[in-house]
């Protein structure tokens, strides 16, 4: 192997969010993690919403979220202004 190339491959600790840590070994200097085996869902058999940068909330700001009332709303009124228009 070519000398001087290769990252440093050292001994390191692993946090998640929840809190749990463990050794492991990695070429950075930390790891955070957002979700382990002692949060996920799969493992606890408990369910946990993860939103992850808020991409909900991100994509109803671009896009917005209309609930179905609003939507026939919507649709009366423009029924009402196409109605209005042909007067």
């Amino acid at each position: 192997m070519k000398e001087g190339i290769h990252p440093k491959y050292h001994q390191i600790e692993a946090r998640c969010a929840c809190g749990a840590a463990w050794q492991t070994r990695s070429t950075k200097p930390e790891l955070h993690l957002e979700i382990c085996n002692n949060c996920h869902p799969f493992f606890t058999g408990r369910q946990k919403l993860v939103d992850t940068e808020g991409r909900v909330e991100r994509f109803t700001k671009r896009f917005g979220v209309q609930t179905s009332e609003q939507r026939k709303a919507a649709a009366k009124t423009k029924k009402e202004a196409a109605a209005a228009a042909v007067k």
